[in-house]
């Protein structure tokens, strides 16, 4: 758990810092810490339902690939 607390430290961390120099706002710099991680939360569970899906897909047999042929 500590790992986890650390990475999402250092995530706020850099998210804000992006932010803050692109824009030399602390507001901007405070919504993208919060919005950003959350927006990747998201996305990462979907990503892994994606991996999941495609993880499950049938691997060609060895008399399909072509290339092996040649």
């Amino acid at each position: 758990m500590a790992k986890t607390l650390s990475f999402a430290a250092v995530h706020f961390t850099v998210a804000f810092s992006v932010g803050y120099i692109m824009t030399g706002s602390w507001v901007v710099g405070s919504a993208l810490a919060l919005v950003e991680p959350a927006v990747n939360t998201v996305a990462y569970y979907f990503h892994e339902k994606l991996w999941a899906h495609f993880s499950q897909a049938p691997a060609p047999s060895d008399g399909g690939d072509l290339a092996a042929t040649g």
